[in-house]
């Protein structure tokens, strides 16, 4: 992965007012990963209220809100659709950071981090490139990423299309190149409406904003 893969994740986090932790700055290459490098990125939210229900499984900006703690795996195999024969032939891959071991280490992790004696239901967030749009692959795929104990899915597509939404053009992100780099695009002309040039979501956008 990356590091502009998990920077995008990480940006649409804080943009939306999640505190973020980075679990490690370096690629695990050669071996298999210990358990705390299974996860990618892990995220509280400082204004999650007890009581509020939990968020969809399709995690718009609007679901956000639902969330107070969350584990963050990414997948950014961007030219990949996360169809049922994918889920079912590379399940290793993908989820891993779903692992036992890998959620006790997340608590311990979150217990070092966190004051709160109480703290809400880890929400486990898997970040991928599209789901299939054509049924019964859509629902095949969802059913299958929520029997393997993910809760919440958001797309490269819909992270990117808030992050455009949010970026100005009269201001300098100097600290953070991938909002730089959408604030050139945006400048030049070069991001023309999503709606018009984007119809057809992979994780339906026309709900983004509910």
């Amino acid at each position: 992965m990356s590091a502009i893969d998990e920077s995008i994740v990480r940006e649409y986090f804080e943009q939306n007012g999640f505190f973020v932790r980075q679990v490690r700055k370096y690629h695990v290459q050669a071996r298999k990963k210990t358990s705390d490098e299974e996860v990618d990125l892990l995220v509280y939210n400082p204004t999650w209220r007890k009581g509020v229900r939990k968020p969809d499984f399709f995690l718009f900006p609007s679901e956000l809100k639902y969330i107070q703690r969350a584990m963050i795996a990414v997948k950014p195999w961007h030219t990949d659709v996360f169809s049922p024969a994918m889920l079912r032939n590379a399940p290793e891959k993908i989820f891993s950071f779903l692992e036992d071991n890998v959620l006790k280490e997340v608590n311990r992790l979150f217990a070092l981090d966190q004051a709160e004696p109480s703290m809400g239901v880890l929400t486990k967030v898997l970040v991928l490139p599209a789901l299939p749009t054509a049924e019964p692959f859509r629902s095949q795929s969802v059913e299958l990423l929520k029997s393997k104990g993910v809760d919440c899915i958001i797309s490269f597509r819909s992270m990117l299309l808030d992050l455009i939404d949010k970026v100005e053009t009269n201001r300098s992100y100097g600290k953070s190149d991938a909002l730089q780099m959408i604030r050139i695009l945006k400048n030049y002309d070069l991001f023309q409406d999503p709606q018009l040039t984007l119809p057809n979501a992979d994780i339906n956008t026309s709900n983004r904003n509910r």
